[in-house]
């Protein structure tokens, strides 16, 4: 248990946001049928948060002044066009503004896309590091991204150096970015039909013996890379504007010790958005077997087992001129793969956001998050945060 609450915790620092690549606004340089572009992202939150613990030892009034669910990073976009293909590529750097307490002015920069694309006509090939696509549309359509969301005392997030958790870990797991090689069909069968098949870099979720009577470490190993998927269709139906997607993943991961078992990694992430003039509602949830309820790709290398996680996440908002407000309620019920032993997760959040100029926002959110692990007396939390902050993009 220690040991995923600190690959959690560390894990802060990495964890970041999610975002579609962005169409940059600003060009740089745009000659002979090829462009390179930036595009970039700022953001800082004052945040109060009041922890309440089963173990009243813990209890604690904690003010910040941080980054929330989404870090600071700046991108580049190249694109070029010759004899029908379209070869393309994007490199993002992500930052953390809360290092200085231990670092001093050491940032940290966590490269999470890194890769080029091949177009045709037939669609496109992704090679590269970028986000997964289990879960994927669950975290990118989700209305807190911009927010600050879950900052769990438990998982080490009140005090930890970089992003917020948001609704991971209640209501779907982080797609963490990893190497991959991954098809997208791009509207080739039909309009608003988009598919994404991909192979991944897989993870270790076995346990390693590390100390074996026989003086070798044991390894784990996986045969195969890990599969992933999404599909996804966007149409109107009655005056609204409906996307509804379904993504997965599926991973082997065996070990040379033969008194460790394999552990077989599976999961299904499904969801609707529907927007009708001012209003939107997204629903979505995910079902997973032998995976981390948090970060995907297991970071940390916990010991996983071939047991269940699944939540939901349910959300409303209204927008109206330069305002917005959302309403989100969010929660994962884990068997023990996340923090050793089960537990429930729940996020219920509020944000008000209003918007100044195209690059410029102000944002203020309620979150409470709440862990309820009746086999462990000091793992239960209750944290309310309040969070104001801006944010500027172009």
């Amino acid at each position: 248990m220690n040991k995923n609450k600190v690959a959690i915790a560390l894990s802060g620092i990495l964890v970041a946001s999610l975002m579609q690549s962005a169409s940059a606004d600003i060009l740089l340089y745009k000659k002979r049928g090829t462009t390179f572009a930036t595009d970039g992202y700022f953001n800082t939150f004052y945040t109060s948060s009041d922890v309440n613990r089963d173990d009243k030892n813990y209890d604690r009034k904690q003010a910040r002044v941080r980054m929330g669910y989404l870090p600071n990073y700046i991108g580049f976009n190249f694109n070029t066009v010759t004899e029908g293909w379209t070869v393309g590529g994007r490199s993002s750097f992500w930052v953390t503004i809360n290092d200085s307490e231990a670092n001093g002015t050491a940032t940290a920069i966590d490269v999470r896309q890194f890769y080029g694309t091949v177009s045709t006509k037939w669609g496109e090939v992704l090679l590269g590091k970028d986000f997964g696509l289990f879960s994927r549309s669950n975290i990118f359509l989700d209305e807190m991204l911009a927010g600050v969301g879950n900052v769990s005392d438990t998982l080490g997030l009140v005090d930890g150096r970089g992003v917020s958790f948001g609704n991971i870990g209640t209501g779907f797991p982080y797609p963490f970015p990893t190497a991959q090689i991954t098809y997208r069909n791009n509207d080739l069968l039909l309009k608003g039909l988009r598919i994404a098949v991909g192979i991944m870099d897989p993870y270790d979720s076995t346990q390693v013996d590390k100390d074996s009577s026989d003086g070798l470490s044991d390894k784990a190993y996986q045969e195969d890379p890990r599969y992933e998927f999404e599909v996804s269709y966007q149409f109107d139906w009655a005056g609204a504007q409906i996307y509804t997607w379904v993504n997965g993943t599926h991973q082997r991961s065996q070990n040379t010790n033969d008194d460790i078992d394999s552990v077989t990694s599976k999961g299904l992430g499904y969801g609707v958005q529907t927007k009708y003039g001012p209003w939107s509602v997204t629903t979505s949830g995910f079902k997973a077997e032998g995976i981390n309820p948090f970060l995907t790709n297991n970071s940390g290398e916990g010991r996983l087992r071939e047991i269940d996680s699944d939540g939901y996440l349910v959300q409303g908002a209204y927008a109206w001129g330069d305002n917005r407000v959302a309403l989100s309620y969010g929660r994962t019920n884990d068997d023990g793969n996340g923090l050793g032993q089960s537990a429930d997760f729940k996020t219920l959040g509020a944000t008000y956001t209003r918007t100044l100029t195209k690059n410029l926002r102000f944002l203020t959110e309620y979150t409470r998050y709440q862990i309820d692990a009746q086999d462990s007396y000091k793992l239960g939390e209750d944290t309310n945060t309040f969070a104001i902050g801006a944010i500027l993009s172009w």
